[in-house]
This record gives structure tokens, C-alpha cells and sequence, in this order.
């Protein structure tokens, strides 16, 4: 729209000559913007543990327009993975949607062979997959806690490890963590938190011990974000951002997408924080 008032402005204040010349020049750069954009990833397979929804999702969506074949892991409603994957599939992309446990070594492992044998060798690892299991520790079960910590730290472990053999070098891997890892903020979030923490060492060995393959690993920390998880408590939570508002989905599949990126290829072991200011 922008770009229409402007030409229609020029063309009644510049001939008719000049005005053409104006035209094909703003074309050419519109061209050039949208090429690079699909471009990110043309050609590269990712795969994104629970991304059926959500912070998963949108980064799902997002690699996919950057051009990248995309497969997923889903634990929960096969349709709405399956409605996921005909999105993509209707936008000209690929998409593979796999049923997984990421509590499972064995399911997860499996997710990132059935990968590489479809799409072939991964280029871009997410561990996204996470729970959080409110509790107050001196009430916390052993079974609820064990259970976070297998889907939120060891899964991350897991998937890094069978990912970086599927791997080519110069590949991605990105963890999605959370802001908690630096301010717990509430009751009832301590062993949530402690898991989250536990993702900042874990990138930071991992991009030493992956470095030689030229393979980054690093960690995205969001804040509060537009999903279902987050809805209840959104006004609440909004007044405690310095931005007064709470994150979308698709910040978090953006930076997501830049650390996925060849551009990115100096950023390793490092936890990036996106959250509006809320830790600042």
C-alpha cells in the first residue's frame, strides 16, 4: 500500500519517462527483498521437536518460508500436526509430522533418523519441546519432577547428540529455553526454572565440543508470549514489561531464524533473551 501512494505521488510530479524508470527500480528492490527472505533457507531440513503448536509452531511456519523442508515432532492432537503440515504443504513448502515423546530417548532418536532418511542430512536442529508443572517445592512429586526434567533438560541432551550426527558441518542448533532461567518471578516455578538453567551450561559445552565442526548451538530464552499456555495470565503479566506487552510467536520464530542462518555463524554458546525487557 505504502509503495502505491508513493509511486501514485511521483507520478503526478515527475514524466512520464522518469516515473518508469521509478517503477522498475522499486520493483527490482521489492524483488530482491522477497528473494533473500525465501531464500534464508532454500534447500536446508530442519527439524523441530514439539512444534505442533505454539512457540514450535511458529517457528515451524517460519522455517518453512525461509525454504527450509521442515519436519516436527507432535505428543499431543495428530490433527492439529496434520493440519500444520497441509499449511505448509499449501504455502509450496515441505513438512513431515512425527509422533514423538520427548521423555523417550528411543522416540527421539527415531524422530531424527526418519528425518535425515526423508529429507536427508539436517542442516537446523530446534529442541522446543518443554513442559512446565507448577508446584511449590516443598509439595513438588519426584514423578512430576523427574518428568520436567526428562522432556525439558534431557531431551535437549538427547536430541543435540543424535541431531549432531545426522549433521552436516556448518549446521544450527538452537535450544528454546526460558527467561525464568534468570528470574523465576513466582511460586510454584522453581523446578521449571532449574530446568531452564540447566539449558545455558548445556549450549555452552556443546558449541565447544561441536565447534570443530563448525555446528553453533545456542539458546533462545522468551519471555511472556502470546499461547495458550500464557493466555490466563496475559494482562497480569503485561504490566510487569517494560514494553507493555507480551511477546508473539512469530519474534521468537524470527530470532530463531537469524540464529539458523549462514549470517550467524559467529554466534555460539550463547543464551539470547527476548522478552520485552521483563529481565532487564
Amino acid at each position: 500500500m505504502g509503495h502505491k501512494v508513493r509511486l501514485s505521488r511521483c507520478r503526478a510530479m515527475m514524466p512520464k519517462e522518469a516515473f518508469h524508470r521509478e517503477l522498475r527500480a522499486c520493483l527490482s528492490r521489492e524483488m530482491r527483498v522477497v528473494f533473500f527472505l525465501n531464500a534464508a533457507s532454500t534447500g536446508k531440513v530442519a527439524l523441530v521437536t514439539g512444534g505442533s503448536k505454539g512457540i514450535g509452531a511458529g517457528i515451524v511456519r517460519r522455517l518453512a518460508s525461509d525454504g527450509a523442508s521442515v519436519a516436527f515432532t507432535f505428543s499431543g492432537s495428530e490433527e492439529r500436526a496434520l493440519k500444520l503440515v497441509h499449511e505448509v504443504e499449501s504455502g509450496g513448502g515441505k513438512a513431515l509430522a512425527m509422533k514423538a515423546d520427548s521423555a523417550s530417548a528411543e522416540e527421539l532418536r527415531a524422530a531424527v533418523t526418519k528425518t535425515a532418511e526423508i529429507f536427508g542430512p539436517l542442516d537446523i536442529f530446534v529442541s522446543n519441546a518443554g513442559i512446565l508443572t507448577r508446584g511449590t517445592i516443598d509439595t513438588y512429586s519426584l514423578e512430576d519432577f523427574d518428568r520436567m526434567v526428562a522432556i525439558n533438560v534431557r531431551a535437549a541432551f538427547i536430541g543435540i547428540q543424535a541431531a549432531a550426527k545426522e549433521m552436516k558441518n556448518s549446521g544450527r542448533i538452537v535450544l528454546i529455553g526460558s527467561n525464568t532461567a534468570i528470574r523465576t518471578a513466582f511460586p510454584g516455578e522453581s523446578i521449571y526454572s532449574m530446568t531452564k538453567a540447566a539449558l545455558t551450561g548445556l549450549v555452552r559445552g556443546a558449541a565447544i565440543d561441536l565447534a570443530p565442526r563448525a555446528i553453533t548451538v545456542n539458546n533462545v530464552q522468551p519471555g511472556p508470549t502470546a499461547t495458550d499456555m500464557s493466555a490466563p495470565h496475559a494482562d497480569m503479566v503485561k504490566t510487569l514489561i517494560p514494553l507493555k506487552r507480551i511477546g508473539d510467536v512469530s519474534e521468537i520464530a524470527g530470532l530463531v531464524s537469524d540464529l539458523a542462518s549462514e549470517e550467524a555463524g559467529f554466534i555460539t554458546g550463547a543464551s539470547l533473551t527476548i522478552d520485552g525487557g521483563y529481565v532487564a
